[in-house]
């Protein structure tokens, strides 16, 4: 047997990381614990500092996100290999994640020998997808290739901000957004927050160029 995949934990919950901790000490000959962190900028710390073979990390952080997280690791860290464990069973989580630039996604109910496993493979190169997930991906991929989604599903975008793109192509502000939509204002901030990330712009003006350069709206 080789070397025990060396892992760092990253959960705002310490329940959560506790329960991994205990998880996992019973496969310490295949995988070891050699770190954990509550926040973005403790794991980039520790990430950084012990170059683990893989980051076990959530897809939210409490107002921090994980796939921006994700995203500064793998820049700084390539090695590091970073998998997702979410409660979130949503494909649309799974291919954000993995644009992000993430090794693998697996859901909070996965047991030990299953995670285990599932790092095992990870830090051998593999991509890896929680089996219950895999199959809706499949589909939802096929369904995006006919086009058969929202306008901006490939990137990632919910039927939601979707929406709320148009109307910003469209010229409308926050305020008219949110009345034509029936929602508050700063909910609608919090959809152009979103779809500035997948998008992978900072402002309305670069989101609207993406959107009229890739013909999602015209």
């Amino acid at each position: 047997m080789g070397a025990p995949v060396r892992v760092v934990l990253v959960d705002d919950h310490e329940m959560i990381l506790a329960g991994l901790q205990a998880m996992l000490a019973g496969f310490a000959g295949r995988v070891r614990v050699v770190g954990q962190a509550g926040t973005g900028e403790e794991a980039t710390r520790l990430v950084t500092m012990l170059r683990p073979d893989v980051v076990l990390l959530d897809v939210r952080l409490g107002p921090e996100s994980g796939l921006d997280l994700c995203r500064l690791l793998t820049g700084r860290v390539p090695e590091a290999r970073v998998v997702f464990l979410s409660v979130y069973d949503d494909e649309q989580y799974v291919f954000e994640a993995l644009r992000a630039g993430a090794g693998g996604y697996l859901l909070k109910r996965v047991d030990g020998p299953e995670l285990v496993r599932r790092l095992e493979e990870v830090a051998q190169g593999e991509t890896v997808v929680d089996p219950t997930l895999a199959g809706r991906m499949a589909v939802t991929a096929a369904r995006l290739t006919r086009g058969e989604f929202w306008p901006g599903a490939n990137r990632g975008l919910t039927q939601r901000e979707s929406e709320v793109l148009s109307l910003l192509v469209g010229g409308l502000s926050n305020k008219a957004i949110a009345a034509r939509l029936v929602l508050s204002e700063e909910t609608v901030k919090s959809h152009l927050r979103a779809l500035y990330r997948k998008l992978e712009v900072t402002d309305r003006s670069a989101a609207i160029a993406v959107a009229l350069r890739e013909g999602l709206f015209r």
